[in-house]
């Protein structure tokens, strides 16, 4: 199921001035807090022609995600990954169809993933760039969702880094987006005893019980979080799956049981806060508790993703996993659609669309 946002302009690729160029969206100016539309420019720019051992590639898939709006990305403070800089082309993950290839083993019309989305085309080295197959039936774009970096980052987080195991009752925050939803549904089809999500809506309560297959959801905008979380799991818990930080991981923290583990994947409810955040209030309950907090980053884990897209493909050909998205059509419409994402209007995947020929 996808929603769409938005118009598919015609014309947004191709030529300027009888050259090859390309539009892309910078950063134009430093967030204060949540970032605003108005804080991107979208500029045109001749690309060169590709050299030896380099493909021009057509984007026709962009994802958009919560991470480039961390203050490390976004904003001056270190990170784990490098800022961006005011008047820089942003990036991101996409998946994209060649068009011109100098490089052995990639053709015209190869379907390839790499990390340079929120631009038409790019012209990249061959190593930057990984082939994938059609899939009949299957859009392009769930290479950037269900069979891609959102659904490896569950994968990891819950099997590798929390260690689950089947009989463990399982915490997942901001459960609606991409990597929160197959977080759940993971965690359910690997044998968890009872799954629990937390969202910003009450319609998002009820997607994430009624079509994607949690035991109980809550909105944590309704009442203390620790309160909603003690009911919908009565026994605690065992694995919390962290995409929220701040209240909810205070929250998870009390409510785990003896040698819990917590997957820190993302802290989205304090990524634009302007000033510092307390760390948990009860977080010597951890020592007690003897619980294992853990923080991670895919990109320690890509020697798993031929595991996952063996388990999640299986599961996703036999309808098994729903993998939504919201789509957005037009790259000059992607700020619309990350400011939507920062504020929790979308639904899985945030999607920027390019070209209605996708």
């Amino acid at each position: 199921m996808s929603s769409d946002i938005g118009v598919d302009p015609a014309g947004s690729w191709g030529t300027a001035w009888g050259r090859l160029a390309s539009r892309e969206v910078r950063l134009s100016s430093r967030p204060s807090g949540a970032p605003t539309p108005g804080d991107f420019a979208l500029v045109t720019i001749e690309l060169p022609p590709p050299a030896l051992g380099q493909v021009l590639v057509r984007n026709l898939y962009m994802s958009v995600d919560p991470y480039v709006r961390m203050r490390g990305r976004t904003g001056d403070p270190e990170s784990y990954v490098p800022p961006f800089q005011v008047g820089e082309s942003l990036d991101g993950p996409a998946v994209g169809e060649v068009v011109e290839s100098r490089a052995d083993g990639l053709l015209p019309g190869d379907l390839v993933l790499h990390g340079y989305g929120w631009r038409d085309q790019v012209v990249l080295d061959a190593g930057r760039v990984r082939r994938v197959e059609r899939i009949d039936g299957v859009s392009p774009s769930a290479y950037l969702g269900p069979l891609g970096i959102p659904a490896l980052t569950a994968y990891a987080g819950l099997l590798d880094v929390a260690e689950l195991q089947p009989g463990d009752a399982v915490f997942v925050s901001g459960a609606s987006g991409a990597t929160g939803g197959m977080a759940g549904q993971i965690a359910r089809l690997k044998g968890a005893s009872r799954v629990i999500g937390s969202a910003g809506s009450d319609a998002k309560v009820a997607y994430l019980v009624e079509r994607l297959g949690f035991d109980a959801a809550f909105n944590y905008r309704h009442g203390a979080i620790a309160d909603q979380l003690g009911e919908a799991a009565p026994h605690g818990i065992d694995v919390y799956f962290d995409n929220a930080g701040g209240d909810q991981l205070e929250a998870a923290i009390g409510a785990l049981n003896i040698h819990g583990r917590v997957a820190l994947c993302g802290a989205i409810a304090v990524y634009s806060a302007t000033e510092p955040i307390a760390g948990p209030r009860n977080l010597p309950l951890a020592i007690g508790k003897r619980l294992t907090l853990r923080g991670f980053s895919v990109r320690d884990y890509a020697h798993r993703m031929p595991d996952m897209i063996a388990d999640v493909g299986r599961w996703l050909r036999s309808g098994r996993i729903v993998a939504d998205e919201t789509i957005v059509h037009g790259l000059e419409f992607a700020p619309e659609a990350f400011v939507g994402l920062v504020r929790g209007e979308n639904t899985g995947r945030m999607i920027v669309r390019m070209r209605s020929s996708a």
